[in-house]
């Protein structure tokens, strides 16, 4: 059974003032259930207890937050099941996905929680013997976190847990399209004990609520995950109010496969990575640009590996990929589709929506496509694999460094100076070479560009919630 989701304010869960919203699933396009949707009243409700939550959670000490967070992330893992179920119905990804997805959340919890208690200020020594001068590490305040539908929990519980590893407050705005793994997150925290008002929940009408918790005096930080233009405007209304942001935007990761590759160890990693949950996700891999020596050897082992994903409901055994999270998302991939062949793009594999009811599209696999189709330029965000050959290593990393975004980059290569090239060369937050691995709670996830500022993960995340306060005295 799916649950219906209610706001979480101030220790309470309550119905929203301004009505529901439906909440859709994606693989049978069939209304499931409703979230509540805030009113004005229930955000000032939640900002006043989000100031309240703050006095007393950034009192309750480093290992007292530390601990309860621990135990959050037992009740996340022991709702394992319960809580996948809900995602894959609600957003549409294989089970298998949404179960690492839940544990991967207590993995953050946890982390964070560690973290925490390591925030460590320092003594500088002073040019007078009866001088003293410390540096101390503060909380900011309340936080208001935007998180998006395409990971429900992946994305807020990393919002959520540095914020309170910080011993700051929340207002975490979730997504209406999958709020019921959210609010089990939330449940989560509320459950191990959590202070009323140290983490609040809201779901409504996202431009209405974003313009009223950022400028709002109560907010101190704001933490954004979304596309690079929504992102441009809400830092743009932070700024005008000198308010700390985190923004993780949009990305159109290039992965650059060269001539001494192991191409068949490349195909296997960068095809799991591009069709993961129906390539919905901000660091796909997106623009493919392969060296011409071993190109038609990578485009074929691709293309045979999107043919053999089983795509259907996230909840049938053996799925391996789900539908498209809503109907706009597959009107999308038939647009960037039709815009390449246009444009003298040959469609490999794929290429097509799947049956009348859902919203299912084709792994796909385009070859040849020009510089100036869309796809090259504007981020899928769905399971679509644009394939180009290079030649020499500056014409590869021309392409790869060519758009506004740099949020991931992938390159396979077996020459140790080439690793240590393209680590210097692309400009991205972060480059994975040989493997795919980003994303662990320990590392630090960010971009640069266009792609945003700041980091949602590692050591680094916690800086952007605790201010660095001088305290010097004289004897």
């Amino acid at each position: 059974m799916y649950p219906n989701t209610q706001l979480y304010i101030d220790g309470e869960w309550r119905d929203g003032k301004a009505g529901q919203l439906p909440v859709t699933n994606p693989a049978t396009e069939q209304t499931i259930g409703a979230v509540a949707r805030a009113d004005r009243g229930d955000l000032d409700a939640a900002l006043a207890a989000a100031e309240r939550g703050f006095q007393q959670w950034r009192r309750a000490g480093a290992f007292e937050r530390s601990k309860l967070m621990r135990r959050a992330a037992a009740l996340l893992r022991e709702r394992n099941e319960s809580i996948a179920r809900a995602m894959t119905m609600e957003q549409g990804k294989p089970l298998a996905e949404s179960r690492a997805e839940a544990a991967g959340g207590a993995d953050t919890i946890e982390w964070f929680a560690e973290e925490g208690r390591r925030s460590y200020g320092r003594v500088i020594p002073s040019r007078a013997a009866n001088v003293s001068q410390i540096v101390v590490k503060e909380p900011v305040g309340p936080v208001a976190a935007f998180s998006p539908w395409n990971f429900p929990i992946n994305q807020a519980v990393r919002k959520v847990s540095v914020a309170l590893a910080s011993g700051c407050s929340v207002i975490l705005k979730g997504p209406e399209e999958t709020p019921a793994s959210c609010a089990a997150l939330v449940a989560a925290f509320a459950d191990a004990g959590l202070p009323a008002g140290a983490l609040n929940l809201v779901f409504g009408a996202p431009a209405e609520i974003s313009a009223y918790l950022i400028p709002h005096p109560a907010i101190k930080k704001i933490s954004f995950t979304g596309s690079t233009a929504v992102g441009k405007q809400l830092a743009a209304l932070a700024g005008s109010h000198m308010k700390r942001a985190t923004m993780e935007l949009g990305g159109h990761a290039p992965a650059i496969v060269f001539a001494d590759a192991d191409v068949e160890r490349a195909v296997q990693i960068l095809s799991a990575a591009k069709f993961r949950n129906a390539g919905q996700v901000c660091v796909s891999p997106t623009r493919f640009l392969v060296h011409e020596s071993v190109y038609a050897r990578f485009v074929d082992g691709f293309a045979e590996a999107a043919r053999n994903i089983k795509v259907g409901d996230g909840l049938e055994d053996g799925v391996t990929m789900g539908p498209l999270a809503n109907s706009r998302r597959l009107e999308a991939m038939e647009a960037l589709t039709a815009d390449a062949v246009s444009r003298g793009a040959k469609v490999v594999c794929g290429g097509a929506r799947i049956g009348n009811r859902g919203y299912f599209f084709e792994p796909t696999v385009l070859t040849d496509v020009p510089l100036d189709a869309r796809i090259m330029n504007e981020e899928p965000f769905g399971p679509l694999a644009a394939v180009s050959a290079f030649r020499d290593y500056d014409g590869a990393v021309k392409e790869a460094n060519r758009l506004p975004y740099g949020l991931a980059a992938y390159a396979y290569t077996k020459s140790a100076k080439t690793m240590a090239d393209i680590g210097r060369d692309i400009e991205s937050g972060m480059v994975s070479i040989n493997h795919h691995g980003l994303a662990l709670p320990e590392l630090p996830f960010g971009g640069v560009k266009d792609s945003g500022y700041g980091s949602e993960g590692g050591t680094e995340a916690m800086e952007a919630y605790l201010n660095a306060k001088l305290i010097t005295q004289m004897a």
